[in-house]
Parts: structure tokens; sequence; C-alpha cells
């Protein structure tokens, strides 16, 4: 398994190229090892199939450049229930893949599988650098340096802002890919996300844009305090 810089865990596909799609893409352009971890295959969502889906995951896969992309197969509205192996098999991948950045969903979001794959990820990231946690000899301890929350459905003031200007453009064609989701369709019904959503993206971006003085910016917020070099 090969090592990562970045790894972003998202419920369901699509959860992180909503939130984090621009910053992974700059990432990406600059050389940096990106990887995308899906808890489950969205079996549940109202539109579109699984194979669906995994086509559409695939096609943004390749627009952002990414090294890898997993998916643990959880079952959808489920992850509760599954939450020790789910944290299990999420330190194992970050031992073994070692990001230096691991991104996870906001806590707060009106859809409670993306909250819980908050808590997931936090609690893994939390015990993949316990050396008693689940030891193993063929790999070691290791906890990542920063454990940023990009967001849903949801947004507060972000702590951290990246300029996804230049590559903008770019991140809606990453969403597009997912027309089963955004985009009504012969046989599809009508949700919160074929209606307008992309559209509310857009302004939540371009609204942490112009508080940051740039046209569009992602946001995020910070698990613990985050440390200047110096001023």
């Amino acid at each position: 398994m090969n090592q990562l810089d970045i790894l972003a865990i998202g419920a369901h596909p699509d959860d992180v190229e909503i939130g984090a799609a621009g910053s992974l893409l700059l990432a990406a352009k600059q050389g940096q090892r990106v990887g995308i971890l899906d808890l489950t295959y969205a079996e549940l969502s109202s539109n579109g199939t699984v194979e669906r889906r995994q086509q559409e995951a695939a096609a943004a896969s390749r627009l952002l450049g990414l090294a890898d992309r997993y998916n643990f197969g959880f079952p959808d509205r489920g992850l509760e229930p599954v939450r020790e192996s789910a944290i299990s098999r999420i330190v194992d991948l970050i031992r073994r893949t070692r990001p230096r950045i691991v991104l996870a969903p906001y806590w707060q979001d009106r859809h409670p599988d993306h909250e819980s794959a908050s808590r997931i990820v936090r609690e893994a990231v939390f015990s993949a650098g316990i050396r008693k946690y689940q030891a193993n000899d063929s790999v070691s301890a290791y906890r990542p340096q920063k454990l940023l929350y990009y967001f849903i459905n949801s947004a507060v003031t972000p702590q951290i802002v990246v300029d996804v200007t230049s590559v903008y453009p770019e991140k809606m064609k990453v969403l597009r890919c997912y027309r089963s989701q955004f985009e009504l369709e012969e046989g599809s019904v009508e949700t919160p996300l074929t209606n307008g959503y992309l559209e509310m993206v857009e302004y939540r971006e371009k609204l942490f844009g112009q508080q940051a003085g740039v046209t569009y910016a992602e946001g995020f917020v910070s698990a613990s305090p985050y440390v200047l070099p110096s001023l």
C-alpha cells in the first residue's frame, strides 16, 4: 500500500468532492499523493445505483488525479453499529499510508452518516498513534500531523481557507461527474441534491473567498490549534 500525503474520508462517494475537491486538485497538481476513502457505497441513495455511483466516483477520481481510492463497504445509514470495526480499519489504513493530513466531514451536518463518519475518523486518527492499540509487527503506530474537517451540507466560519479560484471550474466538473445525484433524470426523484445544490456549494465557497479576499475558497476547521512558524 502506497504512502499518501493527504487522506480524505467521507461516508459516501461525492462527500469529499463536495467539501474539498478544489484543495485536493491543487495538492495533486503540486505533486502530492492524495487518496479518498469512502466508508459506504451509498446504496440507500434516492437516485442512482451502486454501480452507477462507482462509475461516477471513478470518473471524479481521474479528474482529481488521485493516487488511490478505497471503499470499505460499510452499510449506508448503518455506521454506528459497525463503528469499532470502522475505527479499526481506518487505523490500519492510516498506519499503512501514513498521510500528513487527514480530512473528515464537519461534525454537524443534516445527514447522520456525515456526523457518524466525523466521530469515527476522529477516534481513528487518535487511536492510530497509540502503540498498543491494535499492535501489529508489520506496521507501526502513526498519527497524522493534522486532522481537518471539511463542510458538506453545513458551514460555520472556517479557521482555515484554501484559495481554489484557479481550479474552481475543474471542481465543478468533478462534482458534475455525479450526475445521478445532482441532476434530475428520467426515473429519478427530487431531493435536496437536485434542487440547486451545486449552486449552494458555489455560493458558500464564493462567500468564504470573499471573506479571505479571493474569488473562491474552501473552508476547513482544525481539530486542534493551527501552528504557524511565525507571523
